[in-house]
């Protein structure tokens, strides 16, 4: 059959209020970037006719402003989940104006599929190869696209002529199998390809294709500084001490790294140890850092869902691409971060922190256990599996009125049991194989910033009088961040009021 091109504001008329829409892309890496923007201006257009409209958002992760900044901005997310990463997204969130809930990224497309969330009423998707068959090549990222094109009642085509080289090759494309049908997922090394370069949509199902010419739009992170480098720094010499000492094979280990400065920082200081051999990723995302890692020769491959480069990267990425098509394999977001393969492939897993506590519990999401910043992301997926699992923030942030050692953590998004390493531009906390007391010592010594190492001890000895496995005092626990509501500095924190 033959499939007709339609402008954008066509396919945004195909979209009803309160439709479960589905999103192509993993960041901003392969998302729509024209249809969502006529949606908005449509959204606009009935609220001020008076009329309600609110889809519920369905992504693979972020997005970016063609997506949740615009509709964000015309109010028109009901639900969305499972990650956001925008501004205006994140107010609309905190200001109840949507129904944000946060899930762990390997989780969605499964929990699509067993029905939990209702029928994915529309699926926009990404594509830069088409074929009449149904057969699509994917662009720079992958998300959930393969259960959306199965699963989507209607599926709208954004068809991006803004690559101007093939990434066919780039896609490993797989489902699994459902319970109680699951069998294992076999890969047995970053680089094994289980699933097919191409997906497959039903023809009958498409509305239509929409023409695009849009980048990704993602700019670059800012240059590091000296706490961002003094905290890859700390890292790496762990990672080389680790192998030093027999606790990591000499092969070294796959790679998952999060997303930010600090993860930039990290890869460029593994590039830079020369104790640290070649190594591989096995990744939700792949920045910058990593294709210069690839040209430099210290990483051998990357197994990933999307190529989360700034645009600048990406052209230069297009334009050395045969250079890469050996070393770089992308996989929907339930097979990058499949807690299966963390655990089977032996991952090094790290991620950034808001704020840890003393005991090595680790919020990653909730500013003052209140205001959502972005999400659980995939973060949850490494740690809880990885065979090393660390996670690294800077020991203050705002000029030292905030510290991200705390006594207790304002929300718990990885729990003592999960975390394994604590790392600020301070030093170190090895966790492994301590109680709840000595990781306390640890932590306070190797991560807190100066400043604050005097106050947290405070609290454990005011905590100490209550006893127990591990010391708390549920009145003062959260007596920094009450001190930062109500002077703007952690520092003014008095434990005299409870009795210290």
């Amino acid at each position: 059959m033959s499939i007709p091109f339609i402008t954008a504001e066509e396919a945004a008329s195909y979209i009803k209020n309160g439709d479960n829409v589905g999103l192509s892309g993993f960041t901003a890496s392969g998302t729509p970037k024209v249809v969502t923007i006529a949606l908005a201006k449509r959204a606009k257009e009935l609220h001020e006719k008076g009329e309600p409209f609110k889809v519920n958002l369905f992504t693979g992760a972020s997005t970016n402003d063609h997506v949740d900044g615009e509709l964000a901005r015309a109010d028109a997310i009901g639900i969305r989940t499972p990650y956001q990463g925008h501004s205006d997204s994140r107010k609309l969130a905190n200001r109840g104006g949507m129904h944000y809930f946060d899930t762990h990224l390997s989780h969605v497309s499964q929990d699509l599929r067993y029905g939990f969330y209702g029928d994915i009423d529309v699926a926009i998707i990404e594509v830069t190869e088409m074929s009449p068959n149904g057969e699509f090549i994917l662009g720079a990222g992958l998300g959930m696209t393969p259960t959306l094109a199965k699963l989507a009642k209607k599926v709208i085509i954004e068809y991006s002529s803004y690559y101007k080289t093939s990434f066919r090759g780039f896609h490993d494309n797989y489902v699994p199998l459902d319970p109680p049908h699951r069998r294992e997922i076999p890969i047995y090394k970053p680089s094994d390809r289980i699933g097919s370069t191409v997906v497959k949509i039903d023809p009958a199902k498409i509305i239509g294709i929409v023409p695009s010419n849009a980048s990704e739009s993602i700019k670059p992170f800012a240059a590091g500084d000296e706490v961002t480098a003094r905290i890859g720094e700390n890292v790496c010499s762990f990672l080389a001490e680790q192998l030093r000492t027999g606790k990591m094979p000499k092969e070294f280990l796959p790679i998952q790294s999060g997303v930010g400065n600090v993860a930039n920082a990290v890869l460029y200081g593994l590039g830079e140890n020369p104790e640290i051999p070649r190594f591989e990723m096995y990744t939700e995302v792949i920045q910058d850092a990593v294709m210069t890692l690839m040209e430099e020769g210290k990483c051998k491959f990357a197994s990933t869902c999307a190529l989360t480069f700034s645009d600048d990267a990406m052209l230069h990425f297009m334009d050395n691409i045969d250079f890469f098509r050996d070393k770089i394999l992308m996989r929907p977001g339930e097979i990058s971060n499949s807690p299966e393969i963390v655990r089977r492939l032996g991952l090094i897993a790290m991620n950034t922190a808001l704020e840890a506590d003393i005991f090595g519990n680790v919020n990653s999401t909730h500013v003052l256990g209140s205001k959502m910043m972005n999400g659980i992301g995939g973060s949850g997926d490494f740690c809880r599996n990885a065979y090393l699992s660390i996670f690294s923030c800077p020991s203050v942030q705002k000029n030292g009125a905030i510290s991200a050692i705390v006594p207790m953590v304002s929300h718990v998004d990885h729990s003592e049991h999960s975390v394994k390493v604590l790392v600020t531009e301070q030093g170190v906390a090895d966790l492994r194989g301590k109680d709840p007391r000595q990781r306390a010592e640890t932590i306070i010594e190797n991560c807190a910033h100066p400043a604050y190492r005097e106050l947290l001890w405070d609290y454990v000895k005011l905590a100490e009088k209550n006893g127990g496995h591990t010391p708390n005092n549920l009145y003062a626990c959260f007596a920094l961040h009450q001190a930062f509501i109500e002077t703007g500095d952690m520092l003014k924190a008095d434990f005299a009021r409870y009795g210290c």
